[in-house]
């Protein structure tokens, strides 16, 4: 049976080392890592000498700073329910431990801990010591249990793979002093998810069941709405998800006491389930950004300025994206749901443009209606010659057929795909009686997927996703017997809203984490209507996301690559976090506070009955002036004013930060002032060079 990671680790510290014990397994080597070189051995037995720090629920990881290395344990977990007997949790809380005996007081080094530490307290990541939640249930049927928690876990999903390197390192080969492969290293790596994830222990038409919704977040290409889009040279795209929509019947163990991991269990063991098998059945989608070479720059408009690099550029990534897609998931039907006209046509005629480029013999079909002269647009291979011709391109003008309100008109992408969708069917497999790996008999395949994407593949996005899932799940539920052919869940009002709640909560966490606010249009989701409060709603995170977007995602990018290994402090290179616009640019932002300071003392400070108007007056016309050069400049060259990543500058934002400077530069007023041995954006550590390639704009 594979080793499951400890559930219950004690760390012990030393002026020389910190040791991590199992007190529920004293049998097992203690790992140490020694300090201040973050060396790492087994033990046999505890360690003398040092004193018990604390109890905690797992290590996340081990990272090197520009001065120190810290190891990141996980000291409070929050348990979020049972799927099939197993504990999953929540990460709450964590705690760095610094090698360094006396903590180093450097700018720099302040500045990348306290990245770390929000992002990680703001990041949902969830982990399980005994089930692997990167995998779906399909997946999970077709690898080898045996295999260690962190070997099995999707390579995608495991959110902490670089800051767990380490350890995987030292598994894998050992050190100087310990060669060779080392398992009892095994129970200290703990793979951990980022995403969404919630369980529901419900009933429809008084069956009982579990209902839980899975959202996995891709490590790789990961960041923020405006700083990562497109997809790289490797076939990463940016914010890739899978959702997994997973129904469990005739589970007693759901909830949250009873078994909670451990050392495996054995199917039906626990809990029992009154003689009927446990059945589950799983429903898997995809969203990802357009496959091409694509950016949005920011410029403080509230549109940000579009670039596309030539399609034929992204052929050979777009493949690599898509081959990895067919392997995985079957056969891909790409939805694609931007506008078909003004600035978000480019991003559409882009993508169609790949799809015809990588299908053997691409034959389209356009389709039309009284709302849109291109109500449909598919293009797919008119034979299967080649593994690319198992891609078939949907797109649906979803703009203008839900235009007004009109929400339920985003039925007829439904209908269109309604055939692909029944052929798609399901995974559902059962437990098999007394397996000692918790294995699953297959009943049934998924063999296929949905892959949608609007610009951001969020709020569009999540409408259709939960449609699609409303569609599935129907037919799950019929093809049970729990509903009548032709019955709908909608008949139980109840499941109903547990239904929209966990599609709504999934919306508003993905896109959080991307946009930086919750979903639009999730009134729909959560009520099935379109209305005026919830326009009004997405009004106010509409302006949220541009004022974060602007001024708050170029820390939050940083972040990204930071814990993701995108980028690596080094005590060697210059300080990265220094502002270094000339210091008239930086100042202009508080010449325009102090202009507006002055104009309310102005108008709101008393006057004498006999003093004198026109000085005031003049007073108040000055600053006024003041800040409305000083709003026009700020505004005008907004590329200087973006907070923009500092760790791994974007190409683009560079030429464009270069380009308004030497505007300013230029300018009759200030030009001369503005100092010109200051450096601004540099490309030096930017390692994603594909993007700083020449741009079709």
């Amino acid at each position: 049976m594979a080793s499951l990671p400890f559930r219950d680790i004690n760390v012990h510290a030393s002026v020389s080392h910190y040791a991590f014990t199992s007190p529920s397994t004293p049998s097992a080597p203690t790992l140490v890592v020694d300090r201040p070189t973050g060396d790492l051995r087994l033990n046999d037995g505890a360690l003398l000498g040092g004193k018990r720090v604390s109890s905690i629920a797992g290590i996340l990881g081990m990272i090197k700073l520009r001065l120190d290395k810290y190891i990141i344990v996980i000291t409070k977990a929050q348990p979020m329910g049972r799927l099939k007997g197993h504990m999953v949790y929540k990460v709450i809380s964590t705690e760095f431990l610094p090698l360094r005996e006396r903590p180093l007081h450097d700018p720099e080094e302040d500045n990348y801990l306290s990245l770390l530490k929000t992002f990680i307290k703001s990041g949902p990541m969830y982990f399980s010591y005994s089930f692997d939640l990167t995998n779906t249930f399909q997946r999970q049927s077709q690898i080898d249990h045996s295999s260690p928690l962190w070997k099995r876990a999707d390579d995608r999903f495991f959110w902490n793979k670089f800051i767990q390197s380490d350890l995987i390192d030292f598994r894998s080969s050992g050190t100087r002093n310990h060669q060779g492969q080392q398992p009892a290293v095994d129970p200290y790596i703990l793979p951990v998810m980022f995403g969404m994830l919630e369980i529901a222990s419900t009933r429809i038409k008084s069956t009982q069941l579990t209902m839980v919704l899975i959202t996995r977040r891709s490590r790789h290409r990961a960041g923020t709405r405006y700083f990562s889009r497109g997809i790289d040279e490797q076939g990463h795209v940016s914010n890739f998800n899978e959702t997994e929509q997973v129904i469990i019947l005739n589970d007693s163990t759901s909830g949250l006491g009873g078994f909670a991991g451990g050392n495996g269990m054995q199917n039906g063991k626990v809990g029992g389930s009154g003689g009927k098998e446990v059945q589950i059945m799983s429903y898997v989608q995809t969203r990802g950004s357009v496959p091409v070479y694509w950016a949005e720059v920011n410029t403080l408009h509230y549109t940000p300025k579009l670039q596309i690099r030539g399609v034929e550029t992204a052929v050979k990534s777009a493949r690599l994206h898509f081959e990895e897609q067919i392997r995985l998931y079957g056969d891909n039907f790409l939805v694609n749901l931007v506008n078909q006209k003004g600035r978000e046509q480019r991003v559409k005629e882009a993508y169609e443009q790949m799809v015809k480029l990588l299908v053997s013999a691409p034959a389209e079909r356009t389709q039309q209606d009284e709302v849109s002269d291109e109500k449909f647009h598919v293009v797919e291979s008119s034979g299967r010659r080649s593994e690319m011709d198992r891609l078939h391109y949907v797109y649906f003008d979803f703009h203008n057929e839900t235009k007004g309100l009109q929400w339920h008109r985003a039925q007829l992408l439904l209908d269109r795909l309604h055939d692909s969708l029944e052929k798609q069917q399901y995974f559902r497999g059962v437990d098999m009686p007394a397996d000692l790996e918790g294995r699953l008999e297959v009943r049934n395949h998924q063999t296929s997927v949905v892959r949608t994407n609007c610009m951001d593949c969020l709020d569009r996005t999540n409408v259709v996703q939960s449609m699609l899932a409303r569609f599935t799940l129907n037919r799950q539920l019929t093809d049970l017997g729990v509903l009548s052919r032709g019955e709908t869940f909608t008949s139980d009002p109840e499941f109903e809203i547990l239904f929209r709640k966990l599609w709504a909560d999934n919306a508003d966490v993905v896109s959080k984490s991307y946009s930086g606010t919750g979903a639009l249009k999730t009134d729909f989701t959560r009520t099935g209507q379109r209305t005026k409060a919830g326009a009004l709603q997405d009004l106010q995170n509409s302006i949220t996301r541009y004022a974060k977007n602007n001024f708050a995602d170029g820390p939050k990018q940083d972040a990204f690559d930071l814990f993701l290994g995108n980028y690596l402090p080094d005590s060697a290179t210059n300080p990265v976090f220094i502002d270094r616009r000339p210091l008239l640019i930086q100042s202009i932002p508080y010449i325009l506070a102090f202009a507006l300071f002055f104009v309310f003392v102005g108008i709101f400070t008393r006057r004498l009955p006999d003093a004198a108007v026109l000085p005031v007056r003049i007073f108040i016309i000055f600053w006024f002036i003041v800040a409305g050069w000083s709003l026009n400049f700020i505004y005008s060259n907004g590329m200087l004013y973006v907070n923009w990543p500092k760790l791994n500058p974007r190409p683009w934002a560079t030429e464009g930060y270069n380009d308004a400077i030497n505007a300013v530069r230029k300018d009759k007023v200030i030009g001369g002032l503005v100092a010109r041995h200051e450096r601004g954006l540099s490309t030096a550590r930017y390692t994603n060079a594909e993007e700083g390639k020449k741009r079709i704009e």
